[in-house]
């Protein structure tokens, strides 16, 4: 089999499995908040936005059955740049929201079905050596992913709201943009992914013996040992961030009358996409190596305390809201960091209850669960917030912290697991 460079396509192919997502995640909250919805409906309507990666393991065993991962890849791609480009026509016209959340949903799923594809075109295109050198590349290009939407892409809309004294406008051009960039992504993997001689549908498995399977996989999933133990952890580990990451937004842009920190766009995209995600990689990487040293159950607690006690920088931020851009990317910077620490802990544990047969569908289903626990309380998030005011919903965040502690404490985890020493 004649194989491209994977310098040449795993960085890209990574790099386009990250932006779509933040533009949806993120990038929709800024927008709407920008453009004068209430804090109730963005958190309500873009949380719904996480539904396709929620079900993503109910369609995944079909993109084996239907054509190659690699037609997939491509496909997706044309297709979310068609959504990119619809958001950004849609945006001056009337029903800008109800059009646009339609295509946010378009682009979700389309994203959804594409990290599926790449995901399994990663390890077909790879041999087993290289798949464990590209893992720490292929992270490190959808953060800078990331940085891209979250940081760059808000920051250029925050620019050019000043520059042509329309929001509308701005973000249309922004979109355009994205599209641009989208399409030339889309462009580039149709000539240089290769095609690797595994990269087939699955022909010899009829539709019926694949959802056979899926039903006995998942049957088997709610058959392992602590899974309700599992299944709580997984849903409420992360009940204060799933509703501080609708909120935070809206909250530093808000101005000082109605309880925000009345920050400009482009501060938010250098605040949040940059510094934040800095703070956020740091202490992901800080955790891995720690959970190295001495296991994942030495370090849970440390790590738990890590993702709820930075919180309470935003208790202090609505408190004082004269405080300088300084201090609010300082606190910025601690809660993201304690969150990429913290967080660590949540994703070792679903590799250490996947354990066993069936594991790479387990962690599917087990991510499904994952975006749920963001999904729901996003939700409810926005009209929580506008009914306390700012100050008593984040002392109501802390409050939700107790979720975490109290789930984490049912846990039962090998005191071995995560060391170096298993590893050898």
């Amino acid at each position: 089999m004649k194989t491209n460079n994977p310098w040449k396509w795993v960085p890209s192919l990574y790099f386009t499995e990250g932006l779509p997502y933040v533009i949806v995640m993120t990038l929709s909250v800024v927008m709407y908040k920008r453009t004068g919805m209430s804090n109730t409906d963005i958190a309500l309507y873009t949380s719904w936005l996480n539904l396709p990666w929620v079900i993503k393991p109910l369609w995944s065993p079909f993109i084996d059955l239907i054509k190659t991962k690699r037609f997939w890849i491509i496909s997706m791609q044309l297709l979310m740049g068609a959504g990119l480009a619809g958001i950004a026509f849609t945006l001056p016209t009337t029903h800008f929201f109800q059009s646009t959340l339609a295509i946010f949903w378009l682009i979700a799923f389309s994203s959804a079905t594409h990290d599926i594809a790449a995901d399994g075109f990663y390890m077909l295109g790879l041999s087993s050596h290289q798949q464990a050198f590209f893992v720490g590349i292929r992270s490190t290009f959808y953060r800078i992913a990331t940085i891209v939407g979250q940081g760059l892409l808000i920051m250029l809309a925050g620019y050019l709201e000043k520059s042509t004294s329309s929001i509308h406008y701005a973000w249309s051009i922004t979109f355009l943009i994205a599209t641009g960039v989208m399409i030339g992504l889309w462009m580039y993997h149709s000539l240089i992914l290769p095609h690797p001689a595994t990269d087939h549908p699955t022909y010899e498995h009829t539709g019926k013996g694949i959802f056979k399977e899926f039903l006995l996989t998942f049957r088997s999933f709610f058959k392992k040992k602590q899974v309700i133990t599992a299944l709580l952890f997984m849903v409420l580990y992360r009940l204060p961030e799933a509703q501080l990451a609708k909120m935070s937004i809206p909250f530093l842009l808000d101005p000082i009358e109605a309880g925000g920190m009345g920050m400009t766009t482009e501060q938010i995209g250098f605040a949040q996409g940059t510094i934040g995600v800095i703070g956020l990689t740091l202490g992901g990487i800080l955790g891995g190596i720690a959970v190295a040293g001495k296991g994942l159950r030495y370090w849970l607690w440390p790590m738990v305390w890590s993702i709820s006690l930075p919180d309470v920088v935003y208790v202090y931020l609505s408190h004082y809201q004269d405080s300088s851009l300084w201090i609010i990317n300082s606190c910025i910077f601690i809660e993201q960091f304690g969150y990429g620490f913290g967080f660590t802990a949540y994703m070792l544990y679903l590799i250490y209850f996947v354990n066993g047969a069936h594991k790479t569908a387990h962690y599917a289903i087990c991510t499904a669960f994952m975006a749920l626990g963001m999904m729901i309380p996003g939700m409810a998030a926005g009209w929580i917030q506008e009914t306390l005011g700012y100050r008593l919903f984040f002392i109501w965040i802390m409050f939700c912290t107790l979720a975490t502690f109290g789930v984490t404490s049912l846990l039962k985890i090998d005191p071995e697991f995560g060391k170096k020493s298993l590893d050898k």
